[in-house]
């Protein structure tokens, strides 16, 4: 039973559905750091201004994986929705930074 990204929420609640049972806080990390090419590439954007593109990639990468690690937690204790998701990270050392993801595990049913 994957979790469906759509039934997760910044929001305490899902419309339409009502909450059964509480399962915890669950939580995805992951740590990542730049390669040498993407930090030359980087610093060459940062030259001519703009969206620095291989850093946005970068961070949407590891947002990305952050959630989806939270998922498989929250499915692993038997969840099948995340509420009150949100987002932290954090540089651990210069090129190497840390994006936790984290919610709470629910039980949801249709209202």
């Amino acid at each position: 039973m994957a979790i469906d990204p759509r039934y997760t929420t910044t929001a305490f609640g899902i419309e339409g559905y009502r909450v059964t049972q509480t399962q915890g806080v669950v939580r995805g990390i992951t740590v990542r750091s730049r390669s040498v090419f993407g930090t030359v590439g980087a610093k060459i954007q940062t030259i001519f201004g703009g969206n620095i593109t291989m850093l946005t990639r970068l961070c949407e990468n590891a947002r990305e994986e952050a959630f989806n690690i939270m998922l498989a937690h929250a499915e692993d204790v038997g969840a099948n929705a995340v509420i009150g998701v949100r987002y932290d990270a954090g540089e651990l050392m210069p090129g190497v930074t840390e994006v936790l993801c984290y919610g709470t595990a629910v039980v949801i049913e249709l209202a």
